[in-house]
This record gives structure tokens, sequence and C-alpha cells, in this order.
């Protein structure tokens, strides 16, 4: 399940939606911070979980049953299990033995949008423990409403539950141009091209996936722009020719009548098939973890639809714990509590600002409850 499929409708938030009401809209000059809160989307850890999460996420949003029953039956495929917790808990140890090894000295919350540990429980025990102000790493790397204005929003409620003893909130900024992040991406892709049988060695198109978001989504936002210049930084770091690769998407759903960006990665796989290639190195380069959505979207449905065509089938990991995205999720930390000015990024844009602007990452025109598959 995906946060653009079930986001909720606009609303104002304690009377106002401008930024400056949102969590981590009033960053400090560095000074300050007493802890880090990392925040997931959550998933469902025993087959009894999955139909509490997903309605969870839905929560009370007008999907028809049947959808959700779609949905669920999704998890069988891998004995209802979603790893994305398992795979936080792993990154959350790794992070924190980077912050014992180098500073800054900080303990570690984790909270998610959507199953336990909840984000309000977290902020509780925050508030319990003389939290007073914390900085978040979110656990998406590009600008979209779904995956970043609308986690301040649900940070900034849940901080509104526990009341005014909550502790502020910051958020570090989206890093898809970060150095260490284009070499964790890329490491990942040499990984898998390295299994690439001789034969097949540079004959293969790479096919960079991405989730896919409404249209109206998109016009309020970078997040193309984003991914294209990741893809392309990614290519260049692992060898790959720029008329090599391409950018797809993945986990659409919604309304037909919709559109959301494209093509779909199915679609891709299709028209390989009737071009004659032999088959594709698939990288989803847009998420972090190789979490439900990476799995069933991919790992079933887009190698299965390879089997039927006859297409090798190539699929590079994610980021995950790579020691080099550890460390610049530690340096991103570094950088909010030291106040350096210096923001590290490579490509053709600069790095992404700490706050966002008035009309950064817009919700979508027609917002509509959706579900897919997702954590």
């Amino acid at each position: 399940m995906s946060d653009s499929e079930t986001r909720p409708t606009p609303r104002s938030i304690s009377g106002s939606s401008r930024p400056d009401h949102l969590a981590g809209a009033n960053p400090t000059d560095g000074a300050g911070y007493d802890a880090i809160l990392v925040v997931g989307f959550g998933g469902p850890e025993k087959p009894a979980d999955v139909m509490p999460f997903l309605e969870n996420v839905l929560r009370g949003r007008n999907v028809p049953r049947e959808r959700m029953l779609e949905v669920a039956a999704h998890y069988d495929h891998f004995d209802g299990v979603s790893p994305i917790n398992s795979q936080m808990r792993a990154l959350i140890a790794a992070l924190q033995g980077e912050l014992d090894s180098h500073g800054p000295h900080l303990p570690i919350y984790w909270g998610n949008r959507n199953w336990h540990p909840m984000l309000e429980e977290t902020l509780r025990q925050m508030t319990a423990d003389g939290v007073r102000h914390a900085l978040a790493y979110v656990a998406s790397g590009y600008s979209s409403y779904s995956g970043c204005r609308q986690y301040r929003e649900d940070i900034l409620r849940a901080r509104q539950a526990v009341g005014a003893a909550a502790p502020t909130v910051d958020k570090i900024r989206v890093f898809y141009n970060h150095p260490r992040f284009i070499a964790a991406s890329a490491a990942k892709l040499r990984s898998r091209l390295a299994d690439v049988p001789v034969e097949l060695a540079g004959k293969l198109p790479v096919v960079f996936t991405a989730h896919s978001i409404p249209a109206s989504m998109s016009r309020g936002c970078a997040y193309e722009q984003q991914l294209r210049e990741t893809c392309r930084l990614t290519a260049e770091a692992a060898g790959i020719a720029a008329d090599q690769w391409r950018l797809v998407y993945q986990s659409r759903s919604g309304r037909p009548e919709d559109p959301w960006l494209s093509p779909d990665i199915l679609d891709e796989i299709r028209d390989l098939a009737k071009s004659a290639a032999l088959g594709l190195v698939i990288m989803p380069v847009g998420f972090l973890s190789d979490h439900m959505e990476v799995m069933y979207d991919l790992d079933y449905e887009a190698l299965h639809l390879c089997q039927e065509l006859g297409l090798k089938y190539y699929r590079a990991e994610t980021v995950g714990t790579h020691p080099e995205f550890v460390t610049m999720i530690r340096e991103l930390i570094e950088e909010r509590v030291s106040g350096t000015p210096e923001r590290l990024a490579i490509g053709c844009f600069p790095a992404n600002h700490d706050v966002c602007p008035e009309d950064c990452c817009l919700p979508p025109q027609r917002p509509a409850a959706r579900v897919a598959a997702g954590a």
C-alpha cells in the first residue's frame, strides 16, 4: 500500500495549511536537537495484521471491501508478512552504529504512519523521556506530496494528539542527488549487472522504476525531475550509456480515467518483447528498501510476465542498509545539527532546501481514496 494511493483529502491543520504550521518547517540554527526520529510507512508483520493494517491506511475512506481483499491477497504470496518493519529495524541499527562511532551522539526513535510503532505512540514515549526537539529522517528520497508533505502533516497530527509537551520535529532534506545515495545506488546496480552472462553483457536495457503518482500531484512538485537526475547520475556512475537506460513507473492504481505517470513497467516489458529484446535489468531506484510493493510488483508480476514472454530478468536491490547510504543519513543529520551551510549534492541541481516553501509538494487536484500493494 502506498502513500499516494491512500492520501487523505487535503485539509487545514490547526486552522492553517501553510508550511510554517507543518512539522519540519521551522528548523533551528542547529543547536538543541536531542533525538532522531525515523519515520516509516509501516507494514503487517503476520497474516493477522494484514486487514487491520489496510483498514488503518484507509482510515475509514470509501474504498470497496473487495478492493481491500484483492490487495490483502498480495501478501499471501509472501506468507502474509511485509518485510518493511524488519528492514527499518536493520537500518536503525546500522544508523545507531554510525552515530555511536562518529556522532552526533543522539538516541533514535522510530514511528510509522500506518502500523506499529505508530507515530503517536512514539511521540508519547519521546515526551515521557523528556525529548524536546527532534530531527526526523523520513524514508523517502524525493519530493512529492505523498513522499514529503504528507509525512510532515502526519507528524504534526501526532504532535497535536500528544499535546503541548510533545517535542517539535524538523525534517532533513530530500537526498536524490546526494553523492552517497548515488554511490549506493550505483553499487547495487553494478552488483546485479555482474550476474548477467558474458554473452548478454551490455545488451540488456537498464530499466529504472519508481512509484507512479497522479499527474496532478506531479505538477505540484519536482518528483519527475529529481527521479530522472537520480537515474542519470546512477547510470553514469555504473558505466551505463545514456541510450541504454530508461525510467518507467510501477504501482499505479485508481480510476482508469485519472492520468498517472507512465509508462508502466509491465507495458515496458511487453514493448521490449515486441522489439526482440533479450531481457532487462530492473533497478527500483525510486524505493529505499525491498518492501512488499517492490516484491509484488517486480519479483512477482514483472518476473512472471518476463517468463511468459521469454525475457531474461535481473533485478537489482534497493539501497537498503548499504554503508554509503547509512553514512549519508548520518551526514544529513550532522549538517543540520552543526548548522554548517555546506550541503553536498552532485549533478545539474543544487542540494534541496531544508525548509519547504509554501507551494512545495502540493496535493493532487482531485484527491481520491486509493489502495494498492505497498509496505
